[in-house]
């Protein structure tokens, strides 16, 4: 929502891009379009449209956050350990300080980033005024779009692609079915450890994809990437569920 605020050229047309894929939904999707266009296109009606949602969402995000803080404050959190029942830790000091730490550092890489390279992570045509006369030559979202720029890229029909990238969001919440071995820690376990960073570095190579130009071997790849993030997710993750368990069973 933020993104779109500065109204330039790559403002425009990622608020295009975006509100676009909602017409792939079958029966509703134009009518969705149009109620957040408001109006047959993306214009100025859009633009106070996506301001408002973009000043309502911190409330309801400071909701959840409250809401998260109760039930972590009532049932407690789970233990460092992984163990059950036994070894818990209170909210207060060690979670509070170490969140407080995780915090201050994320706070001095924003406040660095904003005021030593401000244009590090931006894009200079998002300078230009938006003009939906003229389509910038390569459109690029923000970094942390990246990933699902990729995968709308590698499919070339259009409701699959939006299918692919929903999925890819509902996976954050299936994780914990997924993974659900007898130790959660994952410093005691070795192939977890090793499915995780490489994990990440799929990640990251996919993003890096989704900033290059549409043409091969870029598109090859970002497939290629793109099956191995979910292949590391159905096949990998519980198949190193399995064998870490029957290692714990045979000690």
């Amino acid at each position: 929502m933020g993104y779109v605020l500065p109204w330039g050229q790559m403002s425009f047309w990622a608020a295009t891009v975006i509100t676009n894929l909602f017409t792939a939904i079958p029966l509703v999707g134009e009518t969705i379009s149009l109620w957040l266009w408001g109006g047959f296109s993306v214009s100025n009606n859009t633009l106070n449209r996506f301001f408002s949602l973009h000043f309502i969402l911190p409330f309801l995000i400071v909701g959840l956050v409250i809401i998260h803080l109760s039930f972590l404050h009532v049932d407690g959190s789970t233990s460092p350990l992984g163990s059950e029942g036994i070894d818990y830790i209170p909210f207060y000091p060690y979670f509070f300080l170490k969140d407080l730490v995780a915090f201050l550092i994320f706070l001095a890489i924003l406040l660095n980033l904003v005021f030593f390279y401000p244009n590090l992570l931006s894009d200079a045509d998002n300078y230009i005024k938006s003009n939906p006369l003229v389509t910038p030559a390569h459109i690029v979202p923000e970094w942390y779009f990246l990933f699902f720029y990729a995968i709308l890229r590698s499919i070339p029909n259009k409701l699959l692609g939006v299918l692919y990238l929903v999925i890819s969001l509902l996976i954050i919440f299936l994780v914990p079915f997924i993974d659900s071995g007898i130790c959660q820690v994952g410093q005691f376990r070795p192939m977890f450890q090793f499915w995780f960073w490489s994990f990440i570095c799929n990640l990251a190579v996919i993003s890096w994809l989704g900033a290059q130009i549409v043409d091969e071997p870029f598109i090859c790849y970002s497939k290629i990437s793109i099956l191995n993030f979910f292949i590391d997710i159905f096949v990998f993750l519980p198949l190193i569920n399995l064998l870490e368990s029957d290692c714990h069973e045979k000690k």
